[in-house]
């Protein structure tokens, strides 16, 4: 990698999970600096607010001095020419990603082939955690600890549903 290089790791984070949280730490070391990069997406009803996910996100990575949080719309690779990132950092957890994932990176070098995008995988104990499973479980009252950074799990419980619903938040 180029001495300078800034990527960019684009998601929801809708919650910010520990596989999320094991990538970003990894291509802390990898990248001179890391973006994590919060989607704006109108149309999803996330579970926490744009403001909360930052916030969040700035809390758990407060300890990592070339990891900022941010957010975008649009097209990811128009917004990683405008940040003047070089990289962008997809996770692949299971070989079921990897068509889908595939495609968004050959689009994206397709219309901006300045910037590379380079997969990695979380550590293994996270390769079957995803945002929608943490936020089921959640919801119908299971434990996501450790699945979660504490700060994701307490807000994740202040949040769950009363009334011992069976339907997770909608």
């Amino acid at each position: 990698m180029n001495a300078d290089t800034l990527a960019i790791y684009p998601g929801s984070f809708d919650p910010l999970t520990n596989g999320h949280v094991d990538i970003i730490q990894r291509g802390s070391g990898l990248f001179d600096r890391i973006v994590v990069a919060i989607l704006l997406n109108v149309e999803k009803a996330p579970l926490f607010s744009v403001e909360e996910r930052v916030e969040i996100a700035r809390e758990v990575f407060a300890p990592y001095p070339n990891v900022e949080v941010d957010t975008f719309d649009g097209l990811l690779v128009e917004y990683a020419r405008h940040r003047g990132a070089g990289v962008i950092v997809r996770g692949l957890r299971a070989i079921s990603d990897f068509e889908y994932e595939m495609q968004m990176a050959l689009m994206n070098r397709h219309l901006t082939p300045a910037v590379e995008t380079v997969f990695m995988m979380p550590a293994e104990q996270y390769t079957y955690v995803s945002s929608r499973l943490v936020k089921e479980v959640a919801a119908l009252g299971g434990s996501v600890r450790g699945l979660v950074p504490p700060l994701v799990e307490a807000r994740l419980t202040a949040r769950r549903p009363r009334g011992g619903s069976a339907k997770p938040w909608s």
